[in-house]
């Protein structure tokens, strides 16, 4: 008898957990829908209440990135880009970008440690290495 109860609870448990989950998920996949419809102001806004139900939601905080970028906001940029490398410290694209804007803002013994990095850690943007080094090379005062 106890045993039953004890399934029903853990079962109960897992359907909450799911349809919250569904919710969050719901925020993520519209704030992508905008984002990708050149719609930033409203991606920003469903990227951020995804962050609200799921505060470990790296691809939320990728995206805003991505929109701050586009709009040329560097410490806004800058901060989300923090956020993801946080959640996940291999996301090749995060650091990518991050780097960009550590070599923006002349922060070149950063921007180095995040090429090194990104070196070890590449998958889908590999491809942007050589770009990378170059980038550094041109705009380093100190060529190392």
């Amino acid at each position: 008898m106890k045993n039953n109860l004890l399934i029903k609870i853990f079962i109960i448990i897992f359907l909450f957990t799911q349809i919250t989950y569904s919710k969050d998920n719901k925020y993520l996949s519209k704030g992508i829908k905008y984002f990708n419809n050149n719609d930033f102001e409203k991606s920003k806004i469903f990227f951020e209440k995804d962050l609200v139900f799921d505060p470990k939601s790296e691809t939320s905080y990728l995206y805003l990135a991505k929109i701050f970028l586009k709009e040329k906001n560097e410490e806004e940029q800058k901060i989300n880009l923090e956020n993801v490398l946080l959640l996940n410290p291999k996301n090749d694209e995060a650091i990518y970008m991050l780097t960009l804007v550590m070599l923006e803002q002349s922060d070149y013994d950063k921007a180095k440690k995040l090429i090194n990095e990104f070196n070890l850690v590449c998958k889908s943007f590999c491809s942007k290495k050589e770009e990378l080094e170059l980038k550094f090379k041109k705009l380093s005062p100190k060529n190392e």
